[in-house]
């Protein structure tokens, strides 16, 4: 009897008779001989067809067979250094599950040449199948992980907050407006005001999940639809919530370091300045990285302005692992954001800038929590009064010091595989211009 495995199974069933099933992922011709290499989702192998070991009408199956068909092969399973993975099935037995048409979308191009990023994104669904495609959705799904294992070990509660909302976050001016019926809605780009009301029940919250943005940003580092994971915390200041993004952001590196360095080196990245991603981080004055841009190649930059991925990256440049740029003017943040008392034309905000050119990755703050002050700040933003009604009680009923982050899975998940662009670290990216398929 054959025995039904999973590739990745294959150190267990040397020597024995084997069924794999899978997709046809390469073949090579010679004639009596075809190779065959199977994919099944947990690896690939390459299988062994030997014509005079499997009736004539199934030799001519495998011989003929297309690219990215489903198959079944049976057979003898071995040890093979040469072979890719290390193993190798003689094949005894070959049946069709699903025959794929001919010719393949994302076959190599006859002339050598590579596939343009539009056709590949229009064959987004096929592209998936790609061995690089796979390495890095692999390593999202160990970072996703990694994020909630440090959450849940650290005493937060993950509460999930809704992705319809009544009112905006940070304006409306970059959101998806829709309708609740007959009145006016938007997709969420934060959960973190809910956030903030969770935090009277549990102290210590986090909410992760997709986030919408309507900016027309056609750059690498924006889509309009990603995911984000937003802690928040009752009774922590400014200093404490830049330790807890610190310890966080490590162990999510070092853990997808450790995890999937298979993948990681299937991409040819180098992990070597991600081995030194262990807090504690750099930390500047908003006032410090003016001048520090003004003496690196940006000597107008007036203080200010909000950074741009330029001015990012310059700053991060002199740092060999991430940043905190912390105080920023208050012109450039949210209306939610606590002023320094010492200081009110800034507040006690930080942003989180990786280096290598990937920009920043968390963004943080200590929250308002003085019921007349976020009054003012709402009315100076000119918000609606009524759709922050409840915002407002909780600074009625027990409020409090409060801080919290949010930090973007895709920006972090480019940093950590190298990516060129945000597009390759969604399944089905959604960017300006693009959300199909």
């Amino acid at each position: 009897m054959s025995t039904p495995i999973k590739i990745h199974q294959a150190a267990d069933h040397v020597g024995q008779d084997v069924t794999l099933a899978g997709w046809v992922q390469k073949r090579a011709d010679k004639g009596k001989l075809q190779f065959i290499t199977l994919r099944d989702g947990s690896g690939a192998m390459q299988c062994v067809v030997f014509k005079k070991n499997l009736p004539e009408e199934q030799f001519d199956a495998a011989r003929h067979i297309t690219l990215e068909s489903a198959v079944t092969i049976s057979g003898s399973l071995r040890a093979e250094p040469r072979a890719p993975g290390g193993y190798e099935l003689d094949a005894a037995s070959f049946a069709v599950v699903g025959r794929a048409a001919d010719p393949y979308p994302l076959a190599p191009k006859r002339d050598g040449g590579e596939h343009g990023s539009d056709f590949l994104l229009n064959h987004r669904h096929l592209w998936l199948r790609d061995p690089r495609q796979t390495a890095i959705l692999r390593i999202r799904a160990t970072l996703v992980k990694a994020i909630r294992d440090w959450l849940d070990s650290n005493d937060f509660t993950l509460v999930d907050t809704p992705i319809i909302t009544p009112s905006a976050a940070e304006g409306t001016s970059n959101l998806f407006a829709t309708k609740y019926f007959d009145e006016p809605a938007y997709l969420a780009q934060t959960g973190q005001l809910y956030s903030e009301a969770t935090i009277g029940a549990f102290g210590r919250v986090y909410c992760f999940g997709p986030t919408f943005r309507a900016e027309k940003s056609d750059t690498r580092r924006h889509a309009m639809e990603f995911w984000m994971v937003e802690p928040e915390m009752a009774f922590t200041e400014l200093a404490e919530n830049m330790e807890i993004i610190e310890q966080f952001v490590s162990y999510c590196i070092q853990t997808v370091l450790r995890e999937r360095a298979v993948e990681l080196a299937a991409l040819e990245r180098d992990t070597s300045r991600l081995q030194n991603v262990l807090p504690p981080f750099p930390r500047i004055h908003y006032d410090d990285a003016v001048k520090l841009l003004q003496a690196n190649g940006y000597p107008d930059f007036p203080w200010g302005e909000d950074f741009g991925a330029p001015h990012e990256d310059a700053i991060s440049a002199q740092f060999d692992k991430p940043v905190f740029v912390h105080h920023y003017p208050r012109g450039v943040k949210a209306f939610y954001m606590q002023p320094d008392p010492e200081r009110p034309d800034t507040v006690l905000a930080c942003d989180l800038i990786a280096p290598e050119g990937y920009g920043e990755i968390v963004g943080g703050s200590q929250r308002m929590h003085d019921y007349q002050t976020l009054v003012d700040a709402i009315d100076a933003h000119k918000l609606p009064r009524a759709a922050y009604e409840w915002y407002l009680d909780l600074r009625q009923y027990g409020t409090q010091p409060h801080s919290g982050f949010g930090m973007g899975l895709e920006r972090v998940l480019m940093w950590l595989a190298g990516l060129p662009h945000i597009r390759e670290a969604l399944p089905f990216p959604r960017l300006y211009r693009r959300f199909y398929p």
